[in-house]
């Protein structure tokens, strides 16, 4: 949380040159978070993140990773066709107690 409580939120762009000062060597994390105005603890989680997958790391703010946004979707469609299914169960009953 930024002063006063409000959230803060930093675009890829501004992570990754945070990551890159970080990497240089030629100041310390601390003197660079200071500078930033963010905590050292999230700098060195920005990086944890870079280094695990450089290409999906901070997708934006409210989006999702596609693995996690493909993951999102198929929950989705997957209740819906139980819903589906529900329904047409429902429906068969119905139609098997009154012959036509």
């Amino acid at each position: 949380m930024g002063k006063g409580g409000e959230k803060r939120y930093f675009d890829r762009e501004f992570k990754c040159e945070a990551i890159r000062l970080m990497n240089e060597g030629k100041r310390t994390v601390r003197d660079i978070a200071k500078d930033l105005g963010v905590h050292p603890n999230l700098l060195h989680q920005w990086r944890r993140n870079y280094r695990t997958d450089a290409e999906q790391a901070f997708p934006g703010k409210g989006h999702l990773a596609p693995a996690e946004e493909e993951i999102r979707r198929l929950k989705r469609e997957n209740e819906a066709l139980r819903e589906e299914k529900d329904i047409l169960k429902k429906a068969l009953a119905i139609f098997s107690k009154h012959p036509g």
